[in-house]
């Protein structure tokens, strides 16, 4: 560092905050313009006058590491004020985040829109826009440009994206993420240097076409929900390993998957426990694991609708999973007896030799109770039908409530898993620490002396107990 302040007592901070009216002090003070132009960090916190930012970095002399501008309700033309001056500056990271408290997304008829330049210089851009309007520039080198995100983002001439991420305009780029856009309906990507790909909530998708011969992670979770057009999605990457393609149950027919040799983790969209026959949602599910015969890590959802007693039980549908050596089973319960289902498909992968047992919260009454009589307890042939999971060593169990189907089914896997050595159970935020000491003491009555059983609460930072002699 080594430079000194003005009054030449002092090195120099690394970075400064500068609010509307420092920036102006700033620009119109020689005495301290000569500190924040050497400083390699700037953040603009609910700047108000663009303007101003921008004359900030025109007279900035360093370089410029990392930028931060935060506005509130911006418009079009206040991002296309400074913008261009962040391009020039900036070589290292650059974040632009729109609070758009004001509702944000803009009507789809207002033309207002701003092009992001060519970042040239910058390595990392992150744009959280608040449904600004935004176009590519149509021209330039993102030479240095290693992770994009773009966030609540309006796009106008949508193709350029694609085009502007592809290798020849972009042949660093190894992470891209892409958040409720709106507007882009063909992403198109050819990309040598792409890793990874994240891409949510994509309003208007109608084609997405992806060769990235790097790429080893794609995650696409409701990108064709919201169009009835037809839709088409091609993808080749021969080097992927993990694959979570949770979208629109019409979909998996006109997706198109290259060869995946070294793919190990695959998340398909949920499953229904209980519906109406021949389930949409269910046939895209299996359709995607029927693609593989061997997957090393599987992430797969059952789903219990909060009322099914006008439904169908579905669960004889599946027949068939990967062989699969790690299984994440999520179970959204609502509140409903979930033995079956977790059974059926513990039955098809006996072979698994860890487990996650999963139950994320839904709806926080529907956790309490289910109604008395319901459908839910028609199954109950699991509890005494034999299951041998003699390789599962490991078990983790997250967030545990300590419900009656929770402590049962626990029950049943340590009978089932012969040669467990390890259990770890994360309790929910809504168990005290004199409830979680009560349900530990159950589970290690079920437990064995060999196995290794932890504890944990608070979000997994406060281990309860852990050692059997606890």
């Amino acid at each position: 560092m080594g430079s000194q302040s003005p009054t030449g007592n002092s090195p120099l901070p690394s970075l400064v905050v500068l609010t509307p009216a420092a920036a102006q002090t700033s620009v119109l003070s020689r005495r301290w313009r000569r500190v924040w132009a050497l400083l390699p960090d700037l953040r603009f916190l609910c700047a108000s006058d663009p303007h101003r930012i921008g004359a900030v970095l025109d007279a900035h002399e360093a370089a410029l590491l990392y930028l931060f501008v935060e506005t509130r309700d911006a418009v079009a033309g206040s991002a296309a004020a400074w913008l261009p001056a962040a391009a020039r500056r900036v070589t290292g990271r650059l974040l632009f985040h729109n609070l758009d408290e004001g509702g944000g997304a803009q009507e789809d008829g207002d033309e207002e829109i701003f092009e992001l330049p060519c970042l040239e210089s910058a390595t990392s851009a992150s744009l959280h826009l608040g449904f600004l309007g935004l176009a590519v520039a149509p021209a330039g080198v993102f030479v240095r440009l290693t992770d994009l995100s773009l966030a609540r983002v309006r796009l106008h001439r949508p193709g350029e994206l694609g085009d502007a991420v592809s290798s020849p305009r972009c042949p660093s780029l190894q992470k891209l993420t892409v958040r409720e856009s709106r507007g882009l309906g063909n992403l198109t990507i050819h990309s040598d240097s792409l890793q990874q790909v994240e891409l949510h909530d994509l309003h208007g998708l109608q084609q997405l076409s992806i060769v990235a011969p790097a790429l080893q992670v794609l995650d696409v979770m409701k990108c064709f929900y919201h169009d009835h057009n037809q839709l088409v999605a091609s993808i080749s990457a021969p080097q992927l390993v993990t694959l979570v393609w949770i979208d629109d149950p019409r979909v998996p027919s006109s997706v198109q998957l290259g060869e995946m040799e070294h793919l190990e983790l695959l998340g398909p969209s949920l499953y229904l426990v209980y519906g109406l026959q021949d389930s949409t949602l269910n046939r895209a599910c299996l359709s995607f694991l029927r693609r593989f015969k061997v997957i090393e890590d599987l992430i797969l959802t059952l789903a219990y609708l909060p009322k099914i007693d006008n439904y169908q039980y579905l669960m004889e549908d599946m027949t068939m999973l990967p062989d699969i050596t790690f299984l994440r089973l999520i179970v959204l319960t609502n509140g409903h007896a979930f033995g079956a289902s977790a059974f059926h498909v513990l039955r098809m992968c006996s072979g698994i030799r860890r487990l996650l047992l999963a139950f994320p919260a839904t709806d926080v009454e529907a956790q309490k109770t289910c109604p008395s009589g319901c459908i839910c307890g028609d199954q109950h042939n699991w509890e005494t039908d034999q299951l041998l999971l003699n390789c599962l060593q490991e078990v983790e169990i997250t967030p545990f409530r300590g419900s009656e189907h929770e402590v049962t089914f626990v029950k049943q896997l340590f009978d089932w898993a012969t040669v467990l050595q390890k259990m770890t159970v994360t309790f929910d935020y809504s168990v005290t620490e004199s409830m979680a000491k009560e349900l530990c003491l159950v589970l290690r009555n079920f437990s064995r002396p060999e196995i290794r059983m932890e504890f944990y609460m608070d979000g997994g930072r406060v281990k309860v107990l852990s050692a059997p002699e606890d």
